[in-house]
């Protein structure tokens, strides 16, 4: 460990980022939540700016209740939602458009390298698997 990095095979390290989602409800319940986008961040200041972005970017098109929520997260609830970030605890952000419910989570993970291969070569570890057979 170096730093407080865990050493992975071949001197990679893992790294600590944030995984964030953008999920919208139909508050009617005519259809579950569904997943519109995903993003990877490597700090706190680069989840945490996805969210904005979004919110600043949709906000024209939003009712005059959501467009306040947005504005009021944007203005005061995103340094407290920074706050958290750093200490590794996760957050949501939500709107209330109509009928419809859009939520940002983001939530502290490690990342870590793809497996090593070269090539179209698979890696060691994909000829552990025994094949099934058909049923």
């Amino acid at each position: 460990m170096e730093n407080g990095t865990p050493a992975l095979s071949d001197g990679m390290a893992a790294g600590h980022g944030y995984w964030c989602e953008c999920w919208t409800e139909d508050l009617t319940g005519q259809w579950g939540p569904a997943l519109l986008a995903s993003f990877d961040a490597y700090s706190a200041p680069q989840a945490d700016r996805w969210v904005a972005v979004a919110l600043r970017t949709i906000s024209p098109a939003l009712d005059a209740d959501a467009s306040d929520e947005a504005w009021a997260w944007l203005y005061e609830g995103r340094i407290e939602t920074r706050r958290a970030l750093l200490r590794a605890e996760p957050c949501t952000v939500s709107v209330t458009h109509a009928k419809t419910r859009i939520t940002w989570a983001i939530r502290p993970v490690l990342f870590l390298p793809p497996a090593h291969h070269q090539g179209l070569e698979l890696p060691a570890c994909a000829y552990a698997f025994t094949p099934r057979r058909g049923e």
